[in-house]
């Protein structure tokens, strides 16, 4: 007997029992939550509606795969068809990359799969009804309306349509809205299956889960060390260390690790009491007198900005100082006065754009060797997406576990109005552009302030050589051409 007749003959009992399907043709032992997954496709409904609420990496593309055969195979009837379409929230080349691929590599694990149906690039089909039997790869533009978003859904009139969604955090709500357009007319039993990592509260896979939560399954993968259900794709060791780290309330951690949304105002970078409270805060001389004093130089780009120097040092930060119009020498003089002055031990001018960079120069010319900074530069910290999501990042922390700002009305406004959302699993703040555009100026002090966390915290020098055993006497200079002692 073929191995087509002999599926044919297991397909009623893969229905009641999908996790039977799974095993059988590709010989998985299923995680809990897998588990939890197929077994809720036994449930005969019309409208299905699942959502799987990931941690990042436990496989649920794969799944996702899975979900796909189990349809293609099990949902049939005499001249009735299943009909699929496969979309990703990160657009053709994530689908392909990903959901796509996934579903050939499975179909390879499977004798059955694999004389039954035929995949391409663009469409798996039935090999006896190849015009009526199939899931097809589909996309819509970024910036599509809704009757484009609709359109990339048409053609799956059909008695059991399915429609798998990769990557939902971030996908448009109207594309689930499309979506479901495949339940109304003769459909008898038709899914909408979705998976994504919880990073957003805008997003579709956010809608499906709060909103709509009465009308949808809802599967939460997480790495979590003590859910008994967790993936065990993803290391036990790695995620506790993460936890610890950061804390399991960080959003971060939240998103991607326990496979939550972060809280309400998951969006907003700082609140406004957080930011009060760090200017009412009194700090004693001896509660950062040992820490490195550092200054942030924020160049102006246009006319209508400001240059701003904000001297920090540890938990306390200081009134900066604002210049307009000024030229690349007479910012860097500036620099050299504050640094003579107060003392600084590190200067980190925004070399953005390339604007800074005579600042730099100047300041080299004049002794002073200044950390240029770009924001679009790569992370120290791989949570984060560039050096401009790191800065901010370590510059709220720094106010919520201490930091002492001063009182300056219009710092509260431009500390306040950032948000974040996560871009491939990292963290990214809101375009400056947006900002600026948002506030009606540049958040020129901020941006001054979050670059003295450019580089990670030290001790004063002071502090260092008053630590035994640390020599005081070295060549601060190295020169190639010295005649060796």
């Amino acid at each position: 007997m073929s191995k087509i007749s002999l599926a044919n003959l297991k397909i009623k009992s893969w229905r009641e029992n999908p996790c039977q399907f799974v095993y059988d043709n590709f010989k998985v032992n299923m995680d809990p939550w897998q588990e939890d997954v197929f077994k809720s496709l036994a449930e005969n409904k019309t409208r299905n509606r699942l959502a799987m609420k990931a941690c990042t990496g436990p496989g649920k593309s794969a799944v996702l795969s899975w979900i796909g055969w189990f349809r293609l195979s099990c949902f049939a009837d005499r001249g009735e068809h299943p009909k699929g379409a496969a979309l990703s929230g990160e657009g053709r080349d994530n689908l392909r990359d990903n959901l796509w691929s996934e579903l050939s590599k499975w179909q390879k694990r499977s004798e059955f799969l694999t004389a039954a149906f035929s995949w391409s690039k663009e469409q798996i089909v039935s090999n006896d009804h190849k015009e009526t039997w199939f899931l097809s790869a589909r996309s819509y533009a970024k910036d599509a309306d809704p009757e484009e978003i609709g359109r990339s859904l048409s053609g799956l009139h059909s008695k059991f349509p399915f429609v798998l969604l990769d990557e939902t955090g971030g996908m448009p709500i109207a594309v689930g809205k499309k979506a479901e357009q495949i339940f109304t007319g003769g459909c008898v039993n038709g899914l909408v299956a979705q998976a994504g990592n919880p990073t957003s509260t805008d997003g579709l896979l956010y809608d499906s889960c709060v909103n709509n939560r009465e009308l949808t399954t809802v599967v939460t993968i997480t790495a979590d060390p003590d859910d008994p259900k967790r993936t065990s794709r993803v290391d036990k060791d790695h995620a506790a260390e993460m936890i610890k780290k950061h804390g399991r309330s960080n959003p971060w951690v939240m998103a991607t690790i326990l496979g939550e949304f972060p809280d309400g105002s998951m969006n907003t970078l700082l609140s406004l009491k957080e930011v009060e409270d760090s200017m009412k805060r009194g700090l004693r001389e001896q509660d950062y007198s040992f820490a490195q004093k550092r200054l942030g130089v924020d160049v102006a780009r246009f006319g209508d900005d400001r240059t701003v120097l904000f001297p920090r040092q540890g938990l306390r930060s200081f009134k900066p100082v604002e210049i307009r119009n000024a030229r690349t020498n007479e910012i860097a003089a500036r620099v050299v006065q504050a640094k003579a002055k107060w003392g600084s031990e590190m200067e980190f001018v925004d070399d953005t754009g390339g604007y800074g960079s005579g600042v730099v120069d100047s300041l080299l010319q004049a002794g002073v060797t200044a950390t240029p900074v770009n924001f679009a530069s790569k992370a120290i910290d791989p949570r984060y997406l560039n050096k401009r999501a790191e800065i901010w990042f370590n510059m709220a922390e720094w106010i919520k576990r201490g930091g002492c700002l001063p009182d300056i009305p219009e710092l509260v406004r431009e500390l306040t109005a950032p948000t974040y959302y996560f871009q491939n699993g990292k963290f990214q703040i809101e375009p400056k552009e947006q900002i600026k555009e948002r506030l009606g100026a540049s958040p020129d002090l901020a941006d001054a302030l979050a670059l003295t966390f450019a580089l990670p915290e030290m001790p004063s020098s002071q502090t260092l050589f008053s630590i035994p055993g640390v020599k005081k006497n070295f060549k601060s200079e190295y020169d190639p051409f010295a005649t060796k002692d």
